[in-house]
Protein backbone atom coordinates (compact mmCIF):
# COMPACT_ATOMS: atom_id res chain seq x y z
CA UNK A 1 0.00 0.00 0.00
CA UNK A 2 0.91 3.45 -0.46
CA UNK A 3 3.14 4.44 2.50
CA UNK A 4 0.83 8.23 2.51
CA UNK A 5 -2.07 6.17 1.97
CA UNK A 6 -1.78 3.76 4.66
CA UNK A 7 -1.02 6.65 7.40
CA UNK A 8 -4.97 8.03 6.43
CA UNK A 9 -6.06 4.70 6.65
CA UNK A 10 -4.00 3.81 9.69
CA UNK A 11 -5.70 7.02 11.42
CA UNK A 12 -9.30 6.31 10.50
CA UNK A 13 -9.13 3.00 11.69
CA UNK A 14 -8.49 5.00 15.35
CA UNK A 15 -11.86 5.24 15.08
CA UNK A 16 -13.45 2.83 12.75
CA UNK A 17 -12.68 -0.98 13.97
CA UNK A 18 -11.80 -4.06 11.59
CA UNK A 19 -13.50 -2.12 7.83
CA UNK A 20 -10.23 -1.43 6.68
CA UNK A 21 -11.47 -2.24 2.66
CA UNK A 22 -14.54 0.16 3.07
CA UNK A 23 -11.99 2.52 4.16
CA UNK A 24 -9.66 1.69 1.53
CA UNK A 25 -13.03 2.49 -1.36
CA UNK A 26 -14.00 5.74 0.23
CA UNK A 27 -10.40 6.86 0.05
CA UNK A 28 -10.33 6.09 -3.68
CA UNK A 29 -13.17 7.63 -4.56
CA UNK A 30 -12.00 10.70 -2.64
CA UNK A 31 -9.20 10.22 -5.16
CA UNK A 32 -10.25 10.55 -8.26
CA UNK A 33 -13.21 13.31 -7.30
CA UNK A 34 -15.89 10.47 -6.65
CA UNK A 35 -19.22 10.48 -4.89
CA UNK A 36 -20.13 7.65 -2.69
CA UNK A 37 -23.22 5.94 -1.41
CA UNK A 38 -23.26 3.65 1.96
CA UNK A 39 -25.97 1.86 1.92
CA UNK A 40 -26.27 0.14 5.66
CA UNK A 41 -28.57 -0.39 8.54
CA UNK A 42 -28.11 2.34 11.46
CA UNK A 43 -25.48 2.40 13.91
CA UNK A 44 -22.47 0.71 12.41
CA UNK A 45 -20.31 3.69 12.06
CA UNK A 46 -21.30 5.44 8.78
CA UNK A 47 -21.39 9.42 10.24
CA UNK A 48 -17.73 8.41 12.44
CA UNK A 49 -16.00 7.20 9.23
CA UNK A 50 -16.79 10.54 6.98
CA UNK A 51 -16.28 12.40 10.34
CA UNK A 52 -12.91 10.70 10.98
CA UNK A 53 -11.79 10.70 6.96
CA UNK A 54 -12.97 15.03 6.96
CA UNK A 55 -10.62 15.38 10.23
CA UNK A 56 -7.66 13.41 9.00
CA UNK A 57 -7.09 15.17 5.90
CA UNK A 58 -7.79 18.91 7.53
CA UNK A 59 -11.07 19.05 5.69
CA UNK A 60 -14.30 21.04 6.25
CA UNK A 61 -16.78 18.63 7.07
CA UNK A 62 -20.97 19.06 7.22
CA UNK A 63 -23.60 16.92 8.02
CA UNK A 64 -27.13 16.87 7.04
CA UNK A 65 -29.96 14.52 8.04
CA UNK A 66 -32.58 14.45 5.37
CA UNK A 67 -36.13 14.43 5.98
CA UNK A 68 -39.12 15.41 3.77
CA UNK A 69 -39.09 18.80 4.72
CA UNK A 70 -35.55 19.24 4.13
CA UNK A 71 -35.36 22.25 1.45
CA UNK A 72 -33.43 22.74 -1.56
CA UNK A 73 -31.94 25.84 0.29
CA UNK A 74 -30.80 24.30 2.69
CA UNK A 75 -28.45 22.27 1.01
CA UNK A 76 -27.46 25.16 -1.73
CA UNK A 77 -27.65 27.79 0.68
CA UNK A 78 -29.88 30.93 -1.14
CA UNK A 79 -29.66 34.75 -1.45
CA UNK A 80 -31.13 37.36 0.60
CA UNK A 81 -30.76 41.01 0.79
CA UNK A 82 -28.37 42.27 2.69
CA UNK A 83 -29.90 45.94 4.56
CA UNK A 84 -26.91 47.64 4.73
CA UNK A 85 -25.93 47.58 1.24
CA UNK A 86 -29.55 46.50 -0.33
CA UNK A 87 -27.88 43.95 -2.66
CA UNK A 88 -28.30 40.19 -2.87
CA UNK A 89 -26.07 38.40 -0.68
CA UNK A 90 -25.32 34.65 -0.75
CA UNK A 91 -26.26 32.77 2.12
CA UNK A 92 -23.99 29.40 2.65
CA UNK A 93 -26.01 26.00 2.60
CA UNK A 94 -24.49 22.55 3.74
CA UNK A 95 -22.70 21.90 0.64
CA UNK A 96 -20.24 24.74 0.89
CA UNK A 97 -17.61 22.28 2.29
CA UNK A 98 -15.06 19.40 1.20
CA UNK A 99 -17.16 16.33 2.85
CA UNK A 100 -20.78 16.60 2.79
CA UNK A 101 -22.44 13.43 4.64
CA UNK A 102 -26.22 13.39 3.05
CA UNK A 103 -27.36 11.23 6.07
CA UNK A 104 -30.12 8.94 4.50
CA UNK A 105 -31.00 10.94 0.98
CA UNK A 106 -33.67 8.41 0.64
CA UNK A 107 -35.54 10.40 2.91
CA UNK A 108 -35.44 13.57 1.21
CA UNK A 109 -37.92 15.08 -1.42
CA UNK A 110 -37.10 14.10 -4.69
CA UNK A 111 -36.96 18.35 -5.54
CA UNK A 112 -34.43 18.32 -2.42
CA UNK A 113 -32.49 14.84 -4.14
CA UNK A 114 -32.35 16.74 -7.12
CA UNK A 115 -30.78 20.12 -5.90
CA UNK A 116 -27.72 17.77 -5.31
CA UNK A 117 -27.23 16.73 -8.60
CA UNK A 118 -25.64 20.03 -10.23
CA UNK A 119 -23.71 20.37 -6.59
CA UNK A 120 -22.21 16.34 -7.55
CA UNK A 121 -21.80 16.46 -10.93
CA UNK A 122 -20.54 20.33 -11.34
CA UNK A 123 -18.65 20.80 -7.90
CA UNK A 124 -21.00 24.42 -7.73
CA UNK A 125 -24.05 26.11 -7.17
CA UNK A 126 -25.97 28.24 -9.51
CA UNK A 127 -28.61 30.37 -7.63
CA UNK A 128 -30.15 33.93 -8.93
CA UNK A 129 -27.55 33.92 -11.88
CA UNK A 130 -24.33 33.68 -9.98
CA UNK A 131 -21.92 30.69 -9.56
CA UNK A 132 -20.33 29.63 -6.38
CA UNK A 133 -17.69 27.25 -6.50
CA UNK A 134 -17.63 24.45 -4.37
CA UNK A 135 -14.18 23.94 -2.52
CA UNK A 136 -11.37 21.47 -3.56
CA UNK A 137 -11.45 18.61 -3.00
CA UNK A 138 -15.43 17.84 -2.82
CA UNK A 139 -16.97 14.92 -1.78
CA UNK A 140 -20.50 13.71 -1.18
CA UNK A 141 -21.31 10.67 1.04
CA UNK A 142 -24.59 10.45 1.42
CA UNK A 143 -26.39 6.98 3.34
CA UNK A 144 -29.61 5.44 2.79
CA UNK A 145 -30.85 2.21 5.36
CA UNK A 146 -31.96 -0.43 2.89
CA UNK A 147 -34.13 -2.66 5.32
CA UNK A 148 -36.84 0.64 6.12
CA UNK A 149 -38.63 1.73 3.08
CA UNK A 150 -41.69 3.94 5.56
CA UNK A 151 -41.08 7.71 4.13
CA UNK A 152 -38.36 7.11 1.30
CA UNK A 153 -37.97 8.26 -1.86
CA UNK A 154 -36.69 6.02 -4.47
CA UNK A 155 -33.88 7.34 -5.61
CA UNK A 156 -33.77 7.98 -9.70
CA UNK A 157 -31.54 5.92 -11.98
CA UNK A 158 -29.86 9.23 -13.15
CA UNK A 159 -28.66 10.33 -9.31
CA UNK A 160 -27.77 7.10 -8.66
CA UNK A 161 -25.08 6.76 -11.83
CA UNK A 162 -23.79 10.15 -10.16
CA UNK A 163 -22.40 8.02 -6.96
CA UNK A 164 -19.05 6.56 -8.09
CA UNK A 165 -19.52 3.50 -5.69
CA UNK A 166 -22.21 2.37 -3.54
CA UNK A 167 -20.99 0.44 -0.59
CA UNK A 168 -21.69 -1.93 3.09
CA UNK A 169 -19.45 -1.37 5.30
CA UNK A 170 -21.80 -4.46 7.24
CA UNK A 171 -21.65 -5.91 10.97
CA UNK A 172 -18.00 -5.95 12.74
CA UNK A 173 -16.71 -8.98 13.82
CA UNK A 174 -17.22 -10.72 17.45
CA UNK A 175 -13.55 -9.45 18.85
CA UNK A 176 -13.72 -6.42 16.27
CA UNK A 177 -17.22 -5.19 18.27
CA UNK A 178 -15.57 -5.88 21.43
CA UNK A 179 -12.99 -3.29 20.37
CA UNK A 180 -15.87 -0.72 19.32
CA UNK A 181 -17.56 -1.36 23.18
CA UNK A 182 -14.84 -0.45 24.66
CA UNK A 183 -13.84 2.54 23.03
CA UNK A 184 -17.23 4.12 23.32
CA UNK A 185 -17.08 3.98 27.14
CA UNK A 186 -14.85 6.90 25.98
CA UNK A 187 -17.71 9.27 24.52
CA UNK A 188 -15.55 11.87 22.62
CA UNK A 189 -12.48 9.24 21.99
CA UNK A 190 -13.54 10.10 17.75
CA UNK A 191 -13.35 13.63 18.46
CA UNK A 192 -9.40 13.48 19.43
CA UNK A 193 -8.35 12.32 15.74
CA UNK A 194 -5.67 14.41 14.31
CA UNK A 195 -4.64 15.77 10.71
CA UNK A 196 -2.31 13.19 8.85
CA UNK A 197 -2.16 15.57 5.86
CA UNK A 198 -3.71 18.84 4.35
CA UNK A 199 -6.45 19.21 1.40
CA UNK A 200 -3.32 20.07 -0.71
CA UNK A 201 -1.83 16.85 -0.03
CA UNK A 202 -4.93 15.29 -1.01
CA UNK A 203 -5.00 17.82 -4.39
CA UNK A 204 -1.62 16.16 -4.84
CA UNK A 205 -2.55 12.93 -4.18
CA UNK A 206 -5.25 13.39 -6.56
CA UNK A 207 -2.85 14.75 -9.54
CA UNK A 208 -1.02 11.42 -9.01
CA UNK A 209 -3.82 9.64 -10.01
CA UNK A 210 -4.40 10.78 -12.82
CA UNK A 211 -0.58 9.88 -14.18
CA UNK A 212 -1.44 6.20 -13.41
CA UNK A 213 -1.27 4.45 -16.34
CA UNK A 214 -3.85 2.15 -17.91
CA UNK A 215 -2.76 -0.58 -20.78
CA UNK A 216 -4.97 -0.76 -23.66
CA UNK A 217 -5.71 -4.42 -22.50
CA UNK A 218 -6.80 -3.66 -19.54
CA UNK A 219 -9.19 -0.68 -20.83
CA UNK A 220 -10.50 -3.58 -23.00
CA UNK A 221 -11.31 -5.76 -20.43
CA UNK A 222 -13.35 -2.63 -18.76
CA UNK A 223 -15.57 -2.23 -21.75
CA UNK A 224 -16.27 -5.90 -22.02
CA UNK A 225 -17.62 -5.61 -18.64
CA UNK A 226 -20.16 -2.99 -19.20
CA UNK A 227 -20.78 -4.11 -22.38
CA UNK A 228 -21.79 -7.65 -20.99
CA UNK A 229 -23.99 -6.35 -18.43
CA UNK A 230 -26.03 -4.62 -21.47
CA UNK A 231 -26.12 -7.95 -23.51
CA UNK A 232 -27.28 -9.97 -20.94
CA UNK A 233 -30.93 -11.46 -20.52
CA UNK A 234 -31.03 -10.91 -16.68
CA UNK A 235 -30.18 -6.98 -17.34
CA UNK A 236 -33.17 -4.77 -18.10
CA UNK A 237 -30.84 -1.80 -17.93
CA UNK A 238 -27.24 -2.11 -18.76
CA UNK A 239 -24.71 0.04 -17.56
CA UNK A 240 -23.65 3.39 -19.52
CA UNK A 241 -20.66 4.90 -20.81
CA UNK A 242 -20.56 6.84 -17.23
CA UNK A 243 -19.83 3.67 -15.61
CA UNK A 244 -17.32 2.58 -17.69
CA UNK A 245 -15.71 5.76 -16.89
CA UNK A 246 -15.93 5.47 -13.30
CA UNK A 247 -14.60 1.68 -13.10
CA UNK A 248 -11.87 3.02 -15.27
CA UNK A 249 -11.07 6.03 -12.54
CA UNK A 250 -11.91 3.87 -9.58
CA UNK A 251 -9.12 1.40 -10.90
CA UNK A 252 -6.28 3.71 -11.29
CA UNK A 253 -7.03 5.41 -7.77
CA UNK A 254 -7.02 1.68 -6.30
CA UNK A 255 -3.87 1.11 -8.10
CA UNK A 256 -2.43 4.30 -6.83
CA UNK A 257 -3.75 2.86 -3.28
CA UNK A 258 -2.01 -0.01 -3.18
CA UNK A 259 0.93 1.54 -4.13
CA UNK A 260 1.04 0.96 -7.91
CA UNK A 261 1.62 3.65 -10.76
CA UNK A 262 -0.13 1.07 -13.20
CA UNK A 263 -3.43 -0.68 -13.53
CA UNK A 264 -3.65 -4.61 -13.21
CA UNK A 265 -6.92 -6.57 -14.04
CA UNK A 266 -6.87 -7.70 -10.08
CA UNK A 267 -7.45 -3.85 -9.44
CA UNK A 268 -10.38 -3.95 -11.74
CA UNK A 269 -12.02 -6.65 -10.39
CA UNK A 270 -11.91 -5.28 -6.64
CA UNK A 271 -13.65 -2.26 -7.60
CA UNK A 272 -15.96 -3.39 -10.43
CA UNK A 273 -19.20 -4.46 -8.15
CA UNK A 274 -18.85 -1.34 -6.00
CA UNK A 275 -18.51 0.88 -9.03
CA UNK A 276 -21.01 -1.02 -11.69
CA UNK A 277 -23.90 -3.29 -9.68
CA UNK A 278 -25.55 0.21 -8.56
CA UNK A 279 -26.21 1.05 -12.14
CA UNK A 280 -27.49 -2.19 -13.25
CA UNK A 281 -31.76 -2.62 -13.74
CA UNK A 282 -32.25 -6.40 -13.51
CA UNK A 283 -34.57 -8.21 -15.59
CA UNK A 284 -38.20 -10.43 -13.91
CA UNK A 285 -35.15 -13.42 -15.10
CA UNK A 286 -32.40 -11.63 -13.57
CA UNK A 287 -34.83 -10.92 -10.17
CA UNK A 288 -35.20 -15.16 -10.42
CA UNK A 289 -31.81 -15.72 -10.79
CA UNK A 290 -30.02 -13.67 -8.44
CA UNK A 291 -29.63 -12.61 -5.04
CA UNK A 292 -29.21 -8.57 -5.97
CA UNK A 293 -27.24 -6.76 -8.73
CA UNK A 294 -23.75 -7.45 -7.21
CA UNK A 295 -24.87 -10.91 -7.05
CA UNK A 296 -25.59 -10.74 -11.05
CA UNK A 297 -22.73 -8.76 -11.81
CA UNK A 298 -20.19 -11.30 -10.17
CA UNK A 299 -21.82 -13.82 -12.14
CA UNK A 300 -21.71 -12.14 -15.51
CA UNK A 301 -18.13 -11.19 -15.28
CA UNK A 302 -17.38 -14.47 -14.98
CA UNK A 303 -17.66 -15.15 -18.62
CA UNK A 304 -15.66 -12.20 -19.44
CA UNK A 305 -12.07 -13.13 -19.97
CA UNK A 306 -9.41 -10.54 -18.39
CA UNK A 307 -6.04 -9.88 -20.25
CA UNK A 308 -3.83 -11.95 -17.77
CA UNK A 309 -6.39 -15.41 -18.64
CA UNK A 310 -6.11 -14.19 -22.37
CA UNK A 311 -2.56 -14.54 -22.38
CA UNK A 312 -2.73 -18.11 -20.40
CA UNK A 313 -4.99 -18.94 -23.43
Amino acid sequence: MNERIKLLVDNIEKVIVGKREPVQKIITAMLCGGHVLIEDVPGVGKTQLVSALARSVDGKYNRIQLTPDVMPSDIVGFSMINQETHELEYKEGAAMCNFLLADEINRASPKSQSSLLEVMEEHQISIDGKTHTLPAPFMVLATQNPVETYGTYHLPEAQMDRFLMKISMGYPSFDDELSVMERAEHSDFAKHIEPVMTLDNVSELMSYVEKVTVELSVRKYILSLVTATRNSDYVKLGVSPRGSIALLKASKAYAFVQGRSYVVPDDVKSVMTDVLAHRLMLSPKGKSAFADERDALEKISLNVKSPDQIERG
